[in-house]
């Protein structure tokens, strides 16, 4: 079967694992009507924190992560469940609301600074200079410790969503 493109293998990468204290940062969380900066910190203060990490927005893996995530109504469980990429929070915006997944949040990173500090930096084949975050998904408790790390090791790639979603049940 032709799929119209090649899986990319992407390597090893050098993420915090589980156990480790997640990197704080502050960027732009945007939600479907509006955005503001918050921190993870922030976030973590009020309860767990599933972060997913994700191709930008129009980017078909995104699309399958988002769909996934909300057919598995991750929105029930009693965590943050907040998403990252370099696209902008007008993309985020207008992203929730085309895939109806506005009961989630989404930090906006253009220059993919967070997914540097995390290890997981991922440069587009043909488009040089441009960098993404590789997709991955952090369970993050309420004191900022990682609980279950996930990292593609291949594009695309897509998370393990039963163990991510046994490790959310272990919090």
């Amino acid at each position: 079967m032709n799929l119209g493109f090649d899986i990319v293998e992407l390597g090893p990468a050098d993420h915090p694992e589980a156990g480790e204290k997640a990197p704080d940062f502050t960027r732009p969380l945007v939600n479907d009507e509006y955005w503001a900066d918050a921190s993870l910190s922030e976030l973590t203060d009020d309860g767990p924190v599933i972060l997913v990490f994700h191709p930008m927005d129009g980017d078909f893996p995104s699309t399958y992560i988002w769909q996934e995530i909300d057919d598995r109504d991750w929105d029930d469980y009693d965590a943050s469940v907040v998403g990252l990429s370099i696209s902008s929070p007008y993309e985020h915006s207008r992203f929730l609301e085309e895939w109806d997944v506005e009961q989630y949040r989404l930090f906006s990173d253009p220059q993919n600074g967070v997914a540097e500090e995390y290890g997981i930096v991922h440069e587009l084949d043909g488009m040089e200079g441009i960098a993404e975050p590789r997709p991955a998904v952090f369970v993050i408790d309420g004191d900022r410790t990682i609980e279950f790390a996930w990292v593609a090791t291949d594009w695309p790639e897509f998370p393990p969503y039963d163990d991510i979603e046994s490790a959310i049940e272990g919090l």
